[in-house]
């Protein structure tokens, strides 16, 4: 059998061996709302478990709500806030760049079915939302008794691998009655988050991008927060997240929490190096190649240490992704929810490609289990991939000006 070589952690990143250790031993069947011996157990497990997340990321335990991953959280940190603040008696201005993931952007999207009014934040090359458009979004709902502002923004872009800091947004909110939502499912065990430090009122994370199994997730949020759930039943969770609690997922996502956030600085430090080698090896390779978002380079790196998102002009995505599949490589054309799908990058289009280039996209992303094999063998089938995947009507794509 041939060797396969996996760049595509973004989309998910195999299990660690201790996560699914630690998965195994807390598969005891037992509920953790049970008041007997087994259910405190299980009680205890899922405590634990909640201490090491809230230690890893900054938060207080009682603010770690365990949900099924990063769409849920991402749903009630939106749509939850904005339904709160409509119960509240205001309308909820949702506000997200062009940029979000969709379960953020369809987040925003059923606000507005709801009522509420959404605003698109345009993002600069890079994928950063403009801050003098949140400023200016914030100064109107300031000035408008009856709304509220919602606003989402990733700490780390799925797609193109972008840094945001979200303490900039937050001060920009300073004087509005707001909730800001930040998305760290990228961020959470590849690059240092701090909840309490970060201005954002709730955060999300996944376990599957860092080392646990799929399925488990959590929503940082804070207990002054006004969130409504979005579903019903027992009111575990503090009430936002009814039902039982997937107590072995919980246990092994704070297991590989806690090791990706042990070995962060060496990790990331060696993620760079893989980063920026393939980086190099494609330019080479493909000239004309070009990278979606920021260089990534020296102390002011803003991109994720294992993000590769290339763009090459005159090629299909989709070809260069299925032949890339033949040649034992696998890596995807932009979000992996979205695959299947022949779609534009929409985050290629928000930094301003135009559709044809933005159809031209692919990532590479690096995680845990990378090696210089990985990209060995990626520089080495690129070049005859990108000859083979250009398109014949097409000589030489339109890039962004001044890119």
């Amino acid at each position: 059998m041939s060797t396969r070589h996996y760049l595509d952690h973004a989309a998910t990143t195999p299990p660690r061996p201790a996560a699914m250790a630690a998965f195994s031993a807390a598969s005891t069947g037992q509920n953790a709302s049970s008041l007997h011996a087994d259910g405190r157990a299980a009680r205890s497990a899922l405590e634990q478990a909640r201490d090491t997340v809230a230690e890893c990321l900054g938060a207080s335990p009682s603010e770690v709500v365990f949900t099924s991953g990063g769409t849920e959280s991402d749903n009630i940190g939106i749509l939850g806030a904005a339904r709160a603040a409509r119960a509240a008696g205001k309308q909820a201005v949702v506000a997200v760049s062009a940029a979000e993931h969709h379960s953020v952007l369809d987040s925003a999207a059923q606000a507005a079915k709801e009522g509420g009014r959404v605003v698109t934040i345009d993002v600069d090359p890079d994928g950063v939302p403009l801050s003098g458009e949140i400023e200016e979004i914030a100064a109107g709902v300031a000035e408008t008794p009856d709304e509220f502002l919602v606003l989402g923004a990733m700490v780390a872009n799925n797609e193109i691998g972008t840094i945001t800091n979200t303490v900039d947004i937050a001060r920009a909110l300073a004087g509005t009655e707001a909730h800001l939502h930040a998305d760290a499912v990228q961020a959470a065990g590849h690059i240092p988050v701090d909840f309490s430090a970060s201005g954002a009122h709730s955060m999300s994370i996944s376990g599957h991008k860092f080392g646990a199994p799929m399925g488990i997730g959590a929503l940082l949020i804070r207990r002054d927060a006004p969130v409504q759930p979005l579903g019903f039943g027992g009111g575990q969770e503090r009430d936002l997240r009814s039902g039982s609690v997937n107590v072995p997922g919980a246990v092994a996502m704070a297991t590989a929490l806690k090791e990706a956030t042990e070995e962060l600085e060496r990790s990331a430090q060696a993620l760079v190096a893989l980063r920026d080698r393939l980086i190099d090896g494609i330019r080479n390779a493909v000239p004309g190649a070009e990278l979606v978002g920021p260089e990534g380079r020296g102390e002011s790196d803003r991109r994720l240490p294992g993000n590769v998102n290339m763009l090459f002009p005159g090629r299909e995505g989709e070809s260069m992704l299925t032949l890339l599949d033949q040649a034992g490589i696998s890596c995807s054309t932009g979000s992996a929810c979205t695959a299947g799908v022949a779609e534009a990058s929409h985050v290629a289009l928000a930094t301003g490609f135009e559709v044809s280039d933005a159809k031209s996209v692919l990532r590479f992303s690096l995680g845990w289990t990378s090696t210089d094999a990985d990209i060995d063998a990626t520089i080495a089938a690129i070049g005859d991939v990108a000859d083979k995947a250009r398109r014949p009507d097409v000589a030489r794509s339109r890039l962004r000006p001044g890119r």
